[in-house]
């Protein structure tokens, strides 16, 4: 068939094609195919770290009508596979945009497909589960297509090519506290939350040593968010276990799966993950619960809880999984979720309050 300039397709592990156009930058490649339900942010899902080596299925149709703007990256290099979306806006209107998404996109060479039907790749996705996905020209043979994700390997170095390389310092006035951040591909509005909580923060690579961290003398110790496997990560593992009890530590998402490992714990994949802005989560300390934005492929597998020290502390209405664990004995929490947003709710934000106040307790001791 003759197939238009710009035309791509997706083409799936099963064999099924997605055609669309192009937009953002010409690149083809292989990535794990997920979704999300997030109807806003999708400048914020482009440059959350925890979406690299991943292509993005946007359930919500229109994208890229209000823009880019200067002050809403989560990374300073943005590392998502690429976007998959139902109507392109090249055409943005908000006062506060810079640039197209596309252009955006171009400069990080983040490719896109516009075109597509979502809602049959979210169903999808959501009945078969995660899986590989090539982003390709419209004419490459199915069967050529086929034979490249089938030579395609997982990469399980993503923490390292998203963390920093270097450790850097972020103060306040008079802080009330100096909390160390472990960068897994951490998310800048974590930063932001620390700092108007009224925290300094210092913030190092992730394979930082226990030793670098303890010269800093800090009142806590924070883990955050990131992309793939935890049990890839097995020297932030270590780290844990060689801190924990000696810092109140607190941990976002892979920083939450990090620290269930740490204690003993055990995590496994989902079958489609969680990523959206509404996501219910009871917390079992007040019973109230929040709507919240999340972004994880793993979750802590709550029957290896038995003997770590680790109790539930937050648990998602949809499908019963872990998102929150505390030991009052080693002083950590967790949550699997984002209560930072960005995009999302912010009725996770007291979570920083109550690191806080652990930190408090730890000064007075």
């Amino acid at each position: 068939m003759s197939v238009e300039t710009g035309m791509k397709k997706i083409v799936l592990t099963d064999g099924s094609e997605y055609y669309g156009r192009g937009f953002g930058a010409d690149r083809n490649g292989v990535c794990e195919l997920v979704f999300n339900t997030s109807p806003v942010g999708y400048q914020e899902i482009l440059s959350d770290p925890s979406y690299t080596d991943q292509f993005v299925v946007m359930a919500y149709p229109l994208i890229g009508n209000y823009g880019i703007n200067e002050e809403d990256f989560e990374t300073k290099r943005p590392s998502v596979g690429g976007l998959i979306v139902r109507d392109y806006n090249d055409h943005p209107s908000n006062f506060r945009s810079v640039m197209t998404l596309s252009s955006c996109m171009e400069m990080y060479q983040i490719p896109g497909i516009s075109d597509v039907d979502t809602r049959e790749l979210v169903r999808k996705i959501r009945n078969q589960g995660s899986q590989k996905a090539l982003l390709t020209d419209a004419d490459t043979d199915v069967r050529d297509a086929l034979a490249e994700l089938n030579r395609s390997v997982t990469p399980h170095d993503a923490v390292s090519r998203v963390s920093r390389k270097r450790v850097e310092h972020y103060a306040v006035s008079d802080p009330a506290f100096h909390v160390a951040c472990v960068d897994f591909g951490m998310k800048e509005n974590i930063i932001r939350s620390f700092l108007e909580s009224g925290c300094s923060v210092t913030v190092f690579p992730w394979n930082v040593k226990a030793e670098e961290i303890k010269k800093c003398h800090p009142d806590g110790i924070f883990l955050s968010n990131g992309p793939g496997d935890p049990t890839d990560v097995k020297c932030a593992v270590g780290l844990v276990q060689n801190l924990k009890g000696e810092y109140p530590m607190f941990g976002i998402c892979l920083g939450h799966q990090i620290m269930a490992l740490a204690c003993g714990a055990e995590t496994y994949k989902l079958k489609f993950g969680h990523r959206g802005g509404n996501h219910p989560v009871r917390d079992l300390l007040t019973g109230e619960i929040e709507m919240t934005s999340q972004n994880h492929s793993y979750a802590v597998d709550e029957k290896s809880l038995s003997g770590t020290g680790l109790t539930v502390t937050h648990l998602n209405l949809l499908d019963g999984t872990v998102e929150g664990l505390k030991s009052d004995a080693d002083r950590l929490f967790s949550v699997q979720y984002h209560p930072e947003s960005a995009p999302g709710p912010t009725e996770g934000s007291y979570l920083f309050g109550r690191f806080r106040s652990l930190m408090g307790s730890e000064k007075h001791l």
